[in-house]
């Protein structure tokens, strides 16, 4: 089983890219379809502990606005209408051990591995 995961979209092109580097790399990650299997609001939360960031840095506007989310949504409230609606999260999410960066742009990944 690998140590690092990606929350991927194969659709996103920044998404393959991330996945591509990491292969290109050596590193055959575990990949989460996030949209079809999205992470649950603890899963979530547990992710951006180790982005240090909070959801509204991970939340993209338009997919938000797309699924109706009210925009003063914060904290568990935001975490847990972002679980509802995966597809307003960032993509994509690279995580390993206590460490996750948004691969946006791919390099800054790197860093992880």
């Amino acid at each position: 089983m690998s140590d690092v995961t990606i929350y991927h979209n194969p659709r996103c092109s920044k998404s393959r890219e991330t996945l591509e580097l990491l292969r290109s790399r050596g590193i055959e990650p575990a990949v989460v379809e996030y949209l079809k299997t999205p992470p649950g609001p603890a899963e979530l939360s547990a992710i951006l502990a180790k982005l240090g960031k909070g959801p509204r840095d991970i939340t993209r506007a338009k997919e938000a606005a797309e699924a109706g989310l009210p925009k003063d949504l914060d904290g568990e409230a935001l975490i847990a209408a972002l679980s509802a609606n995966p597809a307003a999260i960032e993509r994509p999410i690279v995580v390993k051990g206590d460490r996750a960066r948004v691969g946006r742009p791919p390099e800054s990944v790197l860093d992880l591995l």
